[in-house]
């Protein structure tokens, strides 16, 4: 079968093949499955211009895809972009998709000249520590993050 892989930002056109694909990705970290109020959330990304989402389809199936929040450092007075989510479908696995997006988002990154590119993963995600520092991403050292959680936010 001929593979007809395309990489492209998505617009609100392509919801209903992102919205899955980020439903898995939040179901992999151990969130419930969602996929109305994942649509919502995608939508309102996109509508807002919060955030760049990157996408992997094979003939009009979604592969995975890539989500990019700009954002600001303080310290270097400049503009950053965080990459947040990267996700790839598990019947498209060990395609390459992974590094396509990576690089799709490496591209954009130099493209709109934001001063650095960042990701976290889970320590246990071995695999995805593996393609970023592949990609060239080094573990910072001497950084500590840190979450306070709202008590009064319903999820």
């Amino acid at each position: 079968m001929e593979s007809n892989i395309k990489i492209f930002q998505a617009t609100i056109n392509e919801l209903n093949l992102v919205a899955p694909l980020f439903n898995a990705y939040r179901v992999f970290y151990g969130q419930q499955s969602d996929i109305s109020h994942a649509y919502e959330f995608l939508k309102n990304r996109i509508l807002n211009s919060d955030s760049i989402i990157i996408l992997a389809t094979d003939n009009e199936k979604s592969l995975g895809f890539v989500q990019l929040y700009p954002s600001y450092s303080s310290i270097s007075m400049d503009k950053i972009l965080i990459l947040n989510d990267l996700f790839v479908a598990e019947d498209s696995r060990n395609r390459g998709i992974g590094r396509k997006l990576m690089d799709a988002a490496e591209f954009f990154f130099k493209k709109n000249a934001f001063a650095y590119l960042s990701l976290e993963t889970s320590t246990k995600n071995l695999r995805a520590s593996r393609l970023y520092e592949s990609c060239g991403y080094t573990k910072e050292t001497g950084v500590i993050h840190y979450k306070l959680k709202n008590p009064n936010h319903i999820c």
